[in-house]
């Protein structure tokens, strides 16, 4: 059965736009108050703990959300801006029910969303997606006053966080010597990842850590490296670092300010992990992962499983083979024998790990892997199309496959975060996966009109 409002990750849209909308996350927070409570195995009342980016708009949701919870008896703990896998991880420490990150992630700050973690840290199944969906449609009602919710603002959820990520690497781990550019794309990492950095002894040249809620991913973060480029060629750094909005994804430039992307630090967990003799026999990457990360793995004896995009379903495809490495090409890492869900400070202190000792940085890292021409074209769209249902699109696929033989692949699929259909081709001629790639978007485009 389809849902209504949960997508790929959590609820996500403008901000004023149904479902993104004070009232509709104030009966948001009361549904899923009602569906964690009758989850919870405790005599006590539930405990939800609730984290934001710091996009203007968090302050209005995170309001409305803390009535809801509270009008159905449920406990709150306010985290404040925090990165998404930080709120994953408080969820578990401080023993709670469940976690709600208020974040649209990559997005610009007029979009925002809602994401939620069950008691485990993880992300919930379709199955409390689905349930959470189905209290939406009945009548708010609120307990009775002696049982209404109470909230707490915890003040030490930052220093918490840096401590834990600290403690992910080795005891005596030091960056002393690495000159490090970091972007933390005037997101939830602002206040974390230079001191992660800073603590474990690193120079650090820091961007985007000056959120004013309106310039969150502008010109900076994962979504846009150029900036972050120029830094480490202005400042000499060894390394840049870029993550996202709401810190869950992780991208990296070398000393010249050349991109590496997701697909490249997976190989470079995996080779670390490898050569520590880890005993992972796998890597779950998903349909957009390039195939020169499967080739690569492949020639190192690696397994590769491609799941559905989006963190869970690669955190499900993961626990389902059991290894404990999988990501995507967009810097969304897991690394489950640290972490229960994607961190891109976590994601980015591995390859800082596998990065020590290591003539020639990051070149050197990378330089087993050689990634396929790839192109992406976005069309946006005003609703989810049925791609299936149009004959005239599995033609146009058809043939950019035929075109492309057995040495390259055609991908087509709505984005799950955003009113957009993706095409993607990826081939061994550039010049060909970007000529195929806008015939057959400017087709889809066409079709869909």
């Amino acid at each position: 059965m389809s849902k209504r409002y949960f997508g790929t990750d959590g609820i996500r849209g403008k901000v004023g736009a149904f479902p993104i909308t004070p009232d509709f996350m104030l009966k948001l927070g009361w549904a899923s108050g009602r569906v964690f409570s009758r989850m919870s195995q405790r005599e006590q009342p539930c405990t939800v703990i609730i984290g934001k980016d710091t996009r203007i708009s968090g302050y209005m949701f995170e309001s409305a959300l803390e009535a809801g919870l509270v009008a159905a008896g449920v406990n709150v703990k306010l985290l404040g801006p925090m990165p998404t896998p930080a709120i994953a991880l408080m969820t578990r420490k401080q023993n709670a029910d469940a976690g709600i990150v208020i974040s649209a992630s990559h997005n610009p700050f007029y979009d925002n969303g809602i994401k939620f973690f069950g008691a485990d840290g993880a992300k919930l199944s379709d199955e409390v997606e689905r349930a959470i969906e189905a209290e939406l449609e009945q009548e708010l009602t609120v307990v009775e006053s002696s049982n209404i919710g109470k909230v707490l603002r915890v003040d030490d959820a930052a220093g918490r966080y840096v401590e834990f990520c600290k403690s992910t690497v080795p005891e005596g781990f030091s960056l002393r010597g690495l000159r490090i550019a970091v972007d933390c794309a005037h997101g939830a990492t602002y206040h974390i990842a230079p001191s992660v950095l800073s603590e474990l002894g690193a120079e650090v040249f820091i961007m985007g850590a000056q959120p004013d809620g309106f310039n969150i991913n502008e010109g900076v973060g994962s979504t846009d490296m150029a900036a972050l480029s120029a830094l480490v060629r202005r400042n000499g750094a060894d390394i840049g670092i870029a993550y996202d909005g709401d810190g869950d994804r992780v991208l990296m430039t070398d000393s010249m300010g050349e991109l590496i992307d997701g697909d490249e630090l997976v190989y470079i967990i995996a080779m670390q992990r490898l050569a520590a003799g880890a005993g992972d026999v796998g890597v779950v990457g998903t349909q957009m992962s390039n195939l020169g990360l499967e080739v690569a793995l492949a020639e190192a004896g690696l397994q590769f499983v491609r799941a559905q995009v989006g963190d869970r379903h690669v955190k499900a495809m993961m626990e389902a083979n059991g290894w404990l490495l999988g990501g995507e090409s967009s810097g969304h890492i897991i690394c489950s024998n640290v972490t229960t869900t994607g961190d891109g400070i976590i994601a980015s202190l591995q390859v800082l790990m596998a990065l020590q000792g290591v003539k020639g940085g990051l070149p050197a890292l990378r330089a087993g892997i050689t990634l396929y021409p790839q192109t992406m074209i976005n069309i946006s769209v005003s609703e989810r199309p049925n791609l299936a249902g149009h004959p005239d699109i599995s033609a146009a696929v058809a043939s950019a496959e035929q075109r492309l033989g057995k040495q390259g692949r055609v991908l087509l699929r709505p984005s799950g975060t955003e009113p957009k259909v993706r095409v993607m081709i990826e081939g061994t001629n550039r010049e060909e996966v970007e000529l195929l790639c806008a015939e057959l978007a400017a087709e889809v485009e066409r079709i869909l009109a």
